[in-house]
């Protein structure tokens, strides 16, 4: 990101801090204009070139205005035959460093236009800007790519615009699966998001644990008290507690362990997701958790990513999201990659589908388009698979290193037949983040300070309850949906 592209975006931000704030007015008038000006087709102007410095707001629109159409010159200049101009991007997928550098610089270059890319803010509040724009009748967002969980919220209040026409384009020269497209259409016979990428979630082991696996065990199908007794057999013969779990409990940029409760332990113990949070089987998950608690790396609570602990060696056994092993996943003399336990239940896990969508009254929508078609194409699905480490949509497409031992795992996964498969909270729009925390503190309450578990459960069930009554969500699998707001049993 250049200069220009960095003060255009802080002036962005600082405009735009939330709905919640004072002067949504002014700050509407004043992106409204930089939105208008930055699409305009004109020469640069020749201050952008002496960028004097000026603590004055009109300096500050100046100069973002001027980055678009200086970058557009330069394209133009190289003898590319259009120019597709700005497209704002918004994702809630790549916001650890390394991810967005490698979206920014290896999945996005070479794209005949300038992809103004930002996964900093999490998906509720992405949902939360769209959704406050449009109460607006203007966009200043191009593009958005969220999981088909938040892309739920837009869809149904009618934010989203109808990308049939362009799916048809598309299906000219590459094959989607019509399981991910239909997610994409949310029961309905139009197309609201376009797949892109696909992950799960798994257990990736340092080959030096192996020799300590439990007798009997499969380290493809494992138990969580096979899981245990492992811990404990490492810590017996090293005196080191070496499982790790992302357990950094600090808000939505924390670690994902409530994506280890919401998809895995939950299902494996309850056969549910949220309607048997305070169930008795959930008592026993809790239990179950207290004892792999004793036997983890008590520095879990600052991890956010488990990659770093397992190449360095404070674990030597961690769970966490695909895309977060990436350096591991593609190192198989050292690592292996597993499939998460089994419970009483079945076998947990989860599955997120990525998709792109067009917000309604976007300024660029030609240049959105044009950046669907870019990032669905086979070159970039294998250029975004191989550098996000997520699995491609596109059939066809070639797996080799990262990709291909989390492919693996995935069908592990989709051929067991115990498999209990869920997908993120869905429908939850701006209350997702606070979905999470309830997940945060009841571990913390619970694993972390030792609280009773049949009491926390139910003060915290009542907290979700009432996120869940208050954005009417309906219950996500493998929970059935009755068609009104999911109801904790």
């Amino acid at each position: 990101m250049n200069a220009d592209e960095r003060l255009r975006r802080n002036l962005r931000d600082a405009l735009h801090p939330g709905p919640d704030l004072p002067g949504p007015a002014l700050r509407h008038r004043i992106m409204a204009d930089v939105s208008a000006r930055l699409h305009r087709q004109r020469a640069p102007r020749a201050y952008l070139r002496r960028r004097t410095w000026v603590p004055a707001l009109t300096v500050l629109v100046a100069l973002a205005v001027g980055a678009g159409p200086l970058i557009a010159q330069q394209a133009l200049a190289a003898g590319r035959v259009e120019f597709l101009g700005q497209v704002e991007f918004l994702s809630s997928q790549a916001q650890p460093a390394a991810e967005y550098r490698a979206m920014t610089e290896k999945v996005l270059a070479g794209f005949n236009g300038t992809p103004d890319f930002n996964s900093q803010p999490t998906a509720a509040q992405d949902v939360a800007r769209i959704g406050y724009e449009q109460s607006l009748g203007r966009s200043t967002v191009d593009l958005v790519a969220l999981t088909q969980s938040d892309m739920l919220t837009l869809q149904a209040s009618g934010a989203l615009e109808d990308l049939t026409p362009l799916l048809r384009r598309l299906q000219q020269d590459r094959r989607f699966p019509q399981a991910l497209l239909d997610n994409g259409r949310f029961g309905t016979d139009k197309q609201y998001f376009i797949p892109w990428l696909q992950a799960t979630y798994m257990l990736v082991v340092n080959r030096k644990a192996l020799p300590y696996l439990p007798p009997g065990a499969d380290v493809n199908h494992l138990s969580y008290d096979q899981l245990i007794a492992w811990g404990q057999s490492i810590e017996a013969a090293t005196g080191q507690k070496l499982i790790g779990l992302p357990a950094d409990l600090n808000g939505p940029r924390g670690g994902l362990l409530h994506r280890f409760l919401q998809g895995y332990a939950y299902p494996s113990f309850t056969g549910t997701t949220l309607t048997g949070f305070r169930s008795p089987e959930a008592v026993q998950m809790w239990q179950m958790l207290r004892r792999l608690w004793s036997v983890t790396n008590p520095l879990s609570t600052t991890y956010r990513t488990m990659q770093d602990p397992l190449t360095t060696g404070e674990v030597w056994i961690a769970w966490d999201h695909q895309a977060r092993l990436g350096m591991t996943l593609a190192d198989d003399k050292h690592y292996l990659a597993v499939p998460a336990p089994t419970g009483p239940a079945g076998l947990g896990y989860m599955s997120a589908v990525v998709g792109l969508a067009i917000p309604k009254e976007a300024p660029n929508h030609r240049g959105a388009e044009a950046l669907i078609d870019w990032l669905t194409g086979p070159k970039r699905q294998a250029a975004a698979s191989a550098s996000l480490s997520f699995l491609p949509v596109v059939q066809g497409v070639a797996l080799t290193g990262a990709p291909a031992g989390g492919s693996r795992v995935t069908s592990i996964y989709q051929s067991d037949r115990a498999g209990v498969e869920s997908v993120p909270p869905a429908g939850l729009g701006k209350s997702a983040d606070d979905f999470t925390g309830v997940y945060q503190d009841t571990f913390a309450r619970i694993v972390l300070h030792g609280e009773d578990i049949s009491t926390v459960l139910s003060e915290e069930a009542v907290h979700l309850q009432r996120l869940v009554d208050g954005e009417r969500a309906r219950c996500w699998a493998p929970d059935p949906s009755n068609g009104e707001p999911c109801q904790i049993r």
